[in-house]
């Protein structure tokens, strides 16, 4: 994907931008820009690498002084929407870090961030001074535009993907909770998935802060409860008791009340990197009163060194009758990812009931030879 993305950037793309640049700004060398901006080692640079590129080769050809050469990208940013134009905003963080330009270059983020996202550039700006950024934050935080209240969010996730870390909120995550607190019951949907990944991120760290806090928001309305559900989804795959009641599942101990018999099977039992196998599972549950139950099966990877490392894959989360005979299959690949990379070995696999694990098989991956 990351390979695709960065092939949008290439020269059409680069004279389409410095064409914008130069109708208002009769100075711009557009031949020199583009040539700049595609210089070796340009057919090697990833992504982000790209990015800073465009954004380095910008303030070479742009005016010198910081302000004016926003006022450029002031006067064609309403053309300029979407990812490609993240460039725009790490100008800010590149450019316009020094005290002078603090004020401005805030009034540039928010600007910026309606047309593509400032979520990245305004970090550099959280690690030099929390308190401040995070005093605007808060501003933000009541915007009448839906794309500036997500930044407030958004832009202090403590584990941001592709996001520059924010170790001083892994530590205490207390000015992130009150930023927070003024989006909880955000109209926007966009906004409230990103509230919901940051207490999840702070999860990782905190989860007694979140569990809290999921507590004490709980019931005040239905926006907020759908984030405290999706910002406790890692405390609930980990199966804490505490978040499991809040959230009306039957806890760990309780599963032995409720299950009567639990089946895994997997077929076949010995494949090859790359190829599939079938898990089937059946659950039974125990006559009585309806019961919330979260089914997952866990898989006991096999890793470079020989140790082992659960993964979990969710295979349904609902609401169940006493009695009810739940059954169900799912093919599992064992194919290689960017993110996970398979080893051949003795590996098992787990069928779990709200984190317990009610049944087990066994599964032994070959190398592909």
């Amino acid at each position: 994907m990351a390979e695709a993305l960065k092939a949008m950037y290439n020269k059409e793309f680069f004279r389409r931008f410095g064409e914008k640049v130069h109708a208002v700004y009769d100075a711009f060398d557009m031949e020199g820009f583009v040539a700049a901006a595609m210089n070796e080692p340009w057919d090697v640079l990833e992504l982000k690498a790209r990015m800073r590129r465009i954004t380095e080769t910008l303030g070479t050809y742009l005016p010198i002084r910081y302000e004016e050469a926003l006022n450029v990208l002031f006067a064609i940013d309403e053309t300029c929407i979407g990812f490609p134009f993240l460039f725009f905003p790490d100008f800010v963080a590149l450019y316009g870090q020094e005290e002078e330009h603090w004020e401005l270059s805030m009034k540039a983020l928010e600007r910026f961030t309606q047309k593509s996202s400032s979520e990245f550039a305004i970090r550099p700006f959280l690690l030099s001074d929390p308190e401040r950024v995070m005093c605007q934050m808060r501003i933000w935080s009541r915007h009448q535009n839906e794309h500036v209240r997500r930044l407030a969010s958004e832009g202090c996730r403590p584990r941001l993907p592709w996001g520059v870390s924010l170790p001083m909120f892994k530590r205490d995550p207390t000015l992130v909770i009150a930023v927070l607190e003024q989006l909880k019951a955000d109209p926007s949907l966009y906004v409230r998935k990103s509230v919901a990944n940051n207490l999840n991120d702070i999860a990782k760290d905190h989860p007694s802060v979140v569990f809290v806090t999921a507590r004490r928001w709980k019931g005040v309305c239905p926006h907020t409860d759908w984030i405290i559900r999706q910002g406790c989804r890692t405390l609930i795959r980990k199966a804490d008791p505490e978040v499991l009641e809040l959230f009306g599942y039957a806890t760990p101990n309780d599963v032995s009340l409720i299950e009567a018999c639990a089946s895994l099977s997997v077929l076949p039992s010995m494949v090859a990197i790359g190829e599939r196998c079938e898990l089937k599972y059946e659950i039974c549950i125990r006559e009585g009163d309806p019961v919330h139950i979260r089914i997952e099966y866990g898989i006991d990877f096999v890793k470079a060194r020989g140790h082992t490392s659960r993964k979990l894959f969710l295979l349904s989360d609902k609401t169940v009758s006493g009695g009810t005979r739940l059954t169900g299959t799912r093919t599992h690949k064992w194919s290689n990812l960017t993110t996970r990379r398979h080893y051949p070995g003795e590996h098992r696999i787990a069928l779990l009931v709200n984190g317990r694990e009610v049944a087990n098989a066994g599964l032994k991956l070959c190398s592909l030879e």
